[in-house]
């Protein structure tokens, strides 16, 4: 596992965009995998909300199981609950390749990375915008990836919080310094005006909801965020 995990961030040729499922059709998210995949996007995002620690509730692993056989993209499951521990196997068994949890939902978070790790997947951490990145400092040496909430968990359509991209700034000044290889994620407010502010702060993956769904032309999308275009 450590040697995948140093790999990430050295094979990393490109901005890596992450369409959220969160802002698709619910009756259709097979079809929203695909139109994710045929987009040129490389990752899913999969906004897993228990109706506790956000205020929405959304799926659980049956639907990360229903959907994987219809994308070839990398599935992250983004836990936005209460005790995480309880739900890691099921996402892993589901067909999640990343699973991320809220540093504000674990007690005991160097133990839920290293049983992430134990499933063979990849562990991600997250934080809302009022944490600061302190809270994560000792545990980014087991993190696969970061996730950077750019704006306040639970909605869709809701716009990027600036300051949060401080935080992306100081992670990605963290990693060189501390020689560690854990991939930056964005999340909130992500558009074809805003992901050129959120790669130039230092984001490897950049995750964007509303913005791709109700996009015309999704695959001109992805190369703009990418700044490919």
């Amino acid at each position: 596992m450590g040697y995948y995990r140093r790999m990430d961030r050295r094979i990393l040729k490109e901005t890596i965009i992450a369409p959220s499922v969160l802002s698709a059709d619910f009756s259709n998210l097979a079809a929203a995998v695909r139109d994710i995949d045929d987009s040129g996007a490389e990752w899913v995002h999969l906004d897993v909300m228990d109706g506790k620690f956000v205020p929405p509730l959304t799926f659980g692993h049956k639907a990360v199981a229903d959907m994987r056989p219809h994308s070839r993209g990398v599935f992250d499951a983004h836990l936005m609950v209460y005790e995480p521990r309880n739900l890691i196997a099921d996402f892993a068994r589901s067909g999640a390749d990343y699973i991320t949890f809220h540093i504000e939902a674990a007690v005991h978070a160097h133990r839920l990375l290293a049983a992430i790790h134990d499933l063979g997947k990849k562990a991600g951490l997250s934080i809302v915008p009022s944490t600061p990145v302190v809270m994560l400092e000792n545990l980014l040496d087991l993190a696969d990836l970061v996730l950077v909430m750019t704006v306040n968990p639970g909605y869709g359509g809701q716009a990027l919080i600036p300051m949060c991209l401080e935080k992306v700034r100081l992670l990605k000044s963290i990693r060189e310094r501390r020689n560690l290889n854990y991939l930056i994620s964005v999340d909130g407010g992500i558009n074809e005006k805003t992901a050129a502010l959120a790669r130039d702060a230092g984001s490897d993956v950049l995750v964007a909801g509303s913005a791709f769904f109700s996009s015309p032309d999704k695959q001109a999308l992805v190369r703009v965020m990418k700044g490919t275009e």
